[in-house]
């Protein structure tokens, strides 16, 4: 048992530094971004407010009305928006190393799973502890995906990775949800075990391909 938790950390590590290279181009198009604030004294304004259209999470932190709705105001525009746009390399780096690990963990988790699916009830314990570690680390990957600095610029309505990035989101979200929902309510009814497995197969599939879009 011993041993194959030791392979299975192998595989988490080896996601790990797969994703230090993964998130370069993030880190290249913001500092893009950023060199447009930094090059021109006279910047387009539409580059230095922040766009009128925001996720929830992110208008409670940056819009007009949210906790730092006086950074954009005054003679300081250009430098918090410059400091806002570093915050939000930071934080997509962070959000898209976050997505691999769990994926990582996701593929541990059903390995394990597969083995308790088919009797292995040794396995229970590591399993749980597996789901703990993959909620733990999607988490904190959608914390910095939902509360970075918004963009630079308002993006267009034609179908974008980044849009499908989104709607995928939604979709993994909802298979996390009831993975976790069906996961608790098993060992008193063990028909749901089919809709426990199809739950985590969809929140896999959805968080593999919101990965894939997000590169090209």
């Amino acid at each position: 048992m011993y041993k194959r938790i030791s392979i299975y950390k192998t595989q988490l590590l080896s996601f790990l530094v797969g994703c230090l290279f993964c998130v370069q181009p993030v880190a290249a198009q913001s500092d893009s971004l950023l060199q447009q604030l930094i090059s021109a004294n006279n910047v387009d304004s539409s580059l230095i407010q922040p766009p009128a259209k925001m996720l929830f999470t992110q208008r409670a932190l940056w819009g007009t009305g949210g906790l730092l709705k006086n950074r954009y105001s005054g003679n300081d525009l250009v430098a918090n928006r410059q400091k806002d746009l570093k915050i939000r390399r930071t934080m997509l780096q962070l959000h898209q190393i976050g997505g691999f690990v769990t994926i990582g963990g996701m593929i541990a988790q059903g390995v394990i799973g597969s083995k308790l699916y088919k009797g292995d009830f040794k396995v229970r314990e590591l399993h749980e502890n597996m789901g703990m570690a993959v909620n733990l680390t999607y988490g904190f990957t959608a914390l910095n995906g939902l509360f970075a600095p918004p963009a630079a610029f308002s993006r267009d309505k034609k179908i974008t990775s980044i849009r499908l990035h989104k709607w995928l989101a939604v979709l993994h979200l909802s298979g996390m949800i009831a993975t976790n929902i069906l996961g608790t309510q098993i060992e008193n009814n063990v028909s749901l075990k089919p809709y426990h497995r199809a739950a985590a197969y969809v929140s896999f599939a959805s968080l593999a391909t919101a990965l894939i879009v997000i590169k090209f």
